[in-house]
């Protein structure tokens, strides 16, 4: 789907298990394999607690998985220490889900745009004023407002400044934790416009955690379905309609359009979803599946390639052993 040789960071068989009560593990991300290509967008998205946040906390070392690789130009990430990590990161950026809760609130805006390029010695204290215009200017913001502090702004504007002090060591991968949820839908629309331009001015790969499907196909060139730790489905963003899991289509359902039907009532899935400490055999999905099957309760489905670009983790659609 995607030229390899664009492709800048690669998971492969990527598996994170925490300890628990009893003995017992939880498996918060089960053989995740996913690839990021410069200029494109990986939308990742699930329901609260399905591991998105987890799987992309691995890419900036916020954790380690228990197995598996997780391969920047070549390097493990996971094997990574010391100096060799600390230059690493510079390239992986992240903007969190409450841009305020990540800004020391004693700093000026100044300071918290310029502190990474200040750590890694690329400018002077006295050029911090003119870089941190600069890259205010770059997310549509005034000039001025380098010097107040994050309370003095909007949550809107703060989320600029997150997106700005992101871009501030010209990084190769932005990954992006619900970066728009908290914001009205207003405001969402610009975020998703700015980080859009940004992207194809930069050729920046961008990873984007979601809950709102509608809100992902309308930008990421990729988007990769997650569901009690596991990929259920990776498809074009614009293929999103063409979905075949059955969660997918559950997904698709839930999204509200103001075009949409609304003589017709709306869809459910029934039953609630396992807890990740107790995931049946088989299929994840096989107690909220009205097309179960018996090969389901027993066999986990693995991703099977319907056509390039798009995989899906179902019985209905894999291939007979």
């Amino acid at each position: 789907m995607f030229d390899e040789k664009d492709m800048i960071l690669e998971a492969r068989h990527v598996t994170r298990r925490f300890p628990a009560s009893g003995g017992r593990e939880l498996t918060a991300c089960q053989d995740i394999n996913l690839k990021f290509y410069r200029g494109k967008t990986l939308g990742l998205i699930g329901e609260s607690g399905c591991g998105k946040s987890t799987f992309m906390r691995f890419l900036v070392r916020l954790d380690v998985p228990t197995e598996g690789e997780i391969l920047f130009k070549g390097k493990d990430l996971t094997k990574l220490r010391g100096e060799e990590l600390r230059q690493t990161r510079q390239h992986i950026q992240m903007v969190f889900q409450d841009p305020g809760g990540s800004f020391n609130p004693k700093m000026k805006i100044r300071d918290i745009i310029c502190e990474p390029l200040m750590n890694f010695g690329r400018i002077t204290a006295s050029e911090k004023d003119a870089v941190a215009r600069k890259f205010l200017d770059a997310v549509e913001l005034p000039g001025e407002f380098a010097g107040r502090f994050p309370h003095n702004m909007s949550g809107g504007q703060r989320q600029r400044i997150a997106i700005a002090r992101a871009l501030a060591l010209e990084p190769e991968l932005i990954v992006m934790d619900e970066a728009t949820c908290a914001l009205d839908v207003s405001v969402q629309k610009t975020i998703i416009e700015l980080v859009v331009r940004l992207q194809k001015e930069k050729n920046i790969a961008i990873g984007f955690i979601a809950h709102d499907l509608g809100l992902i196909q309308a930008f990421a060139h990729q988007i990769a379905v997650m569901y009690l730790g596991s990929i259920v489905e990776v498809l074009p963003g614009e293929d999103v309609e063409k979905a075949c899991h059955p969660y997918t289509r559950a997904l698709l359902r839930a999204v509200f359009d103001t075009k949409m039907d609304f003589t017709k009532k709306i869809e459910s899935i029934d039953s609630e979803i396992p807890s990740p400490l107790d995931v049946p055999p088989g299929c994840p999905f096989q107690t909220r599946c009205e097309h179960c099957m018996e090969r389901c309760r027993q066999v986990r489905p693995g991703l099977t390639e319907l056509k390039p670009g798009h995989e899906v983790a179902c019985h209905m659609f894999g291939r007979e052993e």
